[in-house]
């Protein structure tokens, strides 16, 4: 494996664990603001352990009546 997709892989990784320490993927409902927490959560990374906390709020347009 190469030492870039190693570091990536590994980078995603502590995002994942970072993740779930926060109980990210205890939410019992799963919308697009959950989703997108994870994702720049996970994004990222090690950062997480330094002190940023990515949050990410978002609105899904509303059908028409």
């Amino acid at each position: 494996m190469r030492r870039g997709t190693l570091l990536v892989i590994l980078w995603l990784a502590i995002g994942a664990a970072a993740s779930g320490q926060r109980g990210y993927f205890d939410e019992s409902t799963f919308g697009c603001t959950q989703g997108a927490t994870i994702a720049v959560t996970m994004a990222a990374g090690p950062l997480n352990y330094v002190g940023v906390n990515p949050k990410i709020a978002c609105s899904l347009p509303q059908p028409s009546k």
